[in-house]
């Protein structure tokens, strides 16, 4: 974790503001020796420009370079362009520099400041000579060292960002891979099923082709149905698959006719489930009929783990061309603490159908979730 120390042009716009501040006042002031005063304040100002480079060799030498005007006119404490330099110095020698070595180099610059203003007064120095100076030349110090805590502190907390982001984004690739494993397998068993099916009904088609040729051509017909619908599930699983090491789900695979099941059992878990199912829901394509299973299952989870007063309103309602689910709950009050990963499940699922899905928070603090599933596209 370093600074960038690369010289630009932010770098000299202090210093040329103080130079110019410096020759106004010189100028009005009229010191004797007044080309040499300019000079001398020119050279500490231009000195101070890589300050952030060679901070211990420039800083040091800037500040010494003002305790010799009082040698060739006024002296430090008689113009105030001279103290705002002694102060950027000082400021540099705490920001600029990872340990104390700044501290070090102040010393002595501090000692030379408090013998400059007594010889410049021709009187021994005294208590307010020395305070006068260390509030000079400390408090610019620590409030450098100060900034520079800060800004490290700044880059930690931007580094464990940047590393918490993409931690965040191998975990939501990682849910997105497992449920997309989960998909193929489910769709797996579909069409593995409708494969079946078919050589079945094709079986009883060859027997039937002599002696009843009208039955013969339904189940043909029934093949031909059933086909279409395995090269839909078979688009979908290859569009899925992203390797050849997944392991096949062995348990059956549910649907909307096991909906009444699955509200009993978050039912018991201690949701409140008011439930409205319209249409025909039991006569879905198999994966559609799967993936809304699992959606509502989702749903249900979400609102048993996140729902302020356990209870949600569900609605499966099925039309001639989508069927749609709707789960709204009231949300917890403050910031969410939920992961994500159940709406990046519910997401590719809706995805792999061409579906949509719509979540948001309404302004009486609900949570509110609109799936759509295209049922006509399901069978072709």
């Amino acid at each position: 974790m370093g600074d960038d120390r690369s010289l630009g042009w932010r770098d000299a716009l202090l210093p040329l503001l103080m130079l110019v501040v410096a020759v106004l006042e010189a100028v009005a002031y009229g010191p004797p020796r007044l080309p040499l005063v300019l000079a001398v304040e020119a050279l500490a100002c231009a000195l101070l420009v890589p300050r952030r480079r060679w901070p211990l060799v420039v800083a040091p030498a800037s500040i010494l370079l003002l305790l010799g005007l009082s040698r060739v006119g006024p002296a430090v404490d008689d113009l105030a362009a001279p103290v705002l330099v002694m102060v950027l110095a000082s400021f540099s020698l705490g920001r600029w520099l990872l340990d104390l070595r700044g501290l070090v180099a102040l010393v002595p610059c501090y000692l030379l400041t408090v013998l400059g203003v007594e010889r410049a007064d021709g009187a021994p120095a005294d208590v307010t000579d020395v305070v006068f100076v260390a509030a000079l030349l400390i408090p610019p110090y620590v409030f450098g060292r100060v900034m520079r805590t800060l800004a490290e502190r700044s880059a930690r907390l931007a580094e464990q960002a940047e590393l918490l982001s993409r931690l965040q984004a191998t975990v939501r690739d990682d849910a997105i891979a497992a449920e997309r494993a989960r998909i193929a397998r489910e769709l797996h068993d579909v069409l593995a099923h409708s494969i079946s099916a078919m050589v079945v009904q094709a079986s009883a088609g060859e027997e039937l082709v002599r002696r009843d040729p009208d039955r013969a051509a339904t189940a043909m017909a029934q093949v031909a149905e059933t086909g279409r619908r395995a090269l839909a599930e078979t688009g979908r699983l290859l569009s899925l698959v992203r390797d050849d090491h997944d392991e096949l789900g062995l348990d059956p695979d549910p649907g909307l006719d096991r909906l009444e099941e699955l509200l009993d059992q978050f039912r018991r878990s201690g949701l409140e489930v008011d439930a409205d199912v319209e249409g025909p829901v039991l006569e879905l394509p198999a994966g559609i009929d799967l993936s809304a299973y699992r959606i509502v299952q989702e749903a249900l989870t979400n609102a048993l783990k996140y729902s302020s007063d356990r209870r949600v309103r569900l609605r499966v309602r099925r039309s001639v061309r989508s069927l749609v689910i709707e789960a709204e709950n009231r949300g917890r009050p403050g910031p969410s603490t939920g992961s994500g990963l159940g709406l990046v499940g519910m997401t590719e699922r809706v995805s792999v159908f061409g579906g949509r899905i719509e979540h948001e928070f309404t302004r009486d603090g609900r949570f509110r979730l609109e799936v759509v599933l295209p049922v006509e596209t399901a069978d072709v």
